[in-house]
């Protein structure tokens, strides 16, 4: 299921406005109907009256948007050095040094954005199958439900791990990669639950801090880049087609 959303992913052509905004709604509706319910579950003590999921999911929304901001006051740095250290552009063009200084920053900004989040998701894949693995350690039929819920979702997963990874300017490569990588990481975490108990306490942690990545990742980033070249009702409908699908397949899988 991880490949085969991946596979839709690459298969969008000049439709990848709607590519887009059909991701992020499935983004949204990662976060909202299953990881932040779930990490609730899971982590529901807090901490000056705020449960500790949502302190996590908050440390997750600003510690991406940190880097985020970061990545982009150091591009704008080197932008200005390469500028002023080349001197004043040919007349009629362009500094070579200064576009080089550009593109070369933005594109490893960009990139180390995009492996990131890609990684975190894997990540979470991983973690996807800690939950089958605990799961079918409390029993046959609860590891069954959890992993069929986990399949189904997979699919959104493989979606947004290639897409995310290419809108942020890797290469095909590096995006397949990933995707198979995300592929196996449910198997992963499955064997490794046979090693060792989890703890449903930082587990929780750990699906708030995700929750709060996927969100600034859905509204900051993928959302904005959908309606740029394209502001359509059609790109919003597939936003709200992306969260309602989520809603359809957790209903489902519980």
């Amino acid at each position: 299921m991880t490949l085969l959303g991946g596979w839709v992913a690459q298969r969008t052509g000049d439709r990848r406005h709607l590519v887009l905004g059909f991701a992020a709604g499935l983004m949204l509706g990662v976060v909202a109907f299953d990881l932040l319910p779930e990490a609730l579950h899971q982590a529901p003590e807090e901490v000056h009256g705020v449960p500790q999921a949502l302190l996590m999911f908050a440390a997750g929304f600003l510690t991406i948007h940190v880097v985020e901001r970061a990545v982009a006051i150091h591009r704008g740095h080197e932008e200005e050095y390469a500028e002023h250290t080349h001197g004043q552009r040919p007349a009629g063009g362009h500094s070579h040094g200064h576009a080089h200084g550009r593109g070369r920053s933005g594109a490893d900004g960009h990139q180390g954005v995009g492996l990131t989040a890609a990684l975190a998701l894997v990540s979470h894949s991983v973690m996807d199958g800690f939950a089958i693995g605990a799961a079918f350690q409390a029993g046959t039929t609860v590891g069954t439900v959890v992993a069929i819920a986990v399949v189904a979702h997979d699919f959104a997963d493989g979606f947004n791990t290639y897409t995310i990874t290419r809108l942020y300017g890797n290469n095909r490569r590096r995006a397949l990669t990933l995707l198979v990588a995300d592929a196996l990481a449910p198997v992963t975490g499955a064997a490794i639950t046979l090693l060792f108990p989890i703890s449903e306490h930082l587990l929780g942690l750990y699906l708030g801090f995700f929750a709060g990545f996927l969100l600034y990742l859905a509204t900051s980033d993928i959302l904005p880049e959908a309606h740029s070249p394209h502001p359509s009702r059609t790109t919003l409908l597939c936003t709200l087609g992306g969260v309602g699908f989520m809603w359809l397949v957790i209903g489902f899988a519980g």
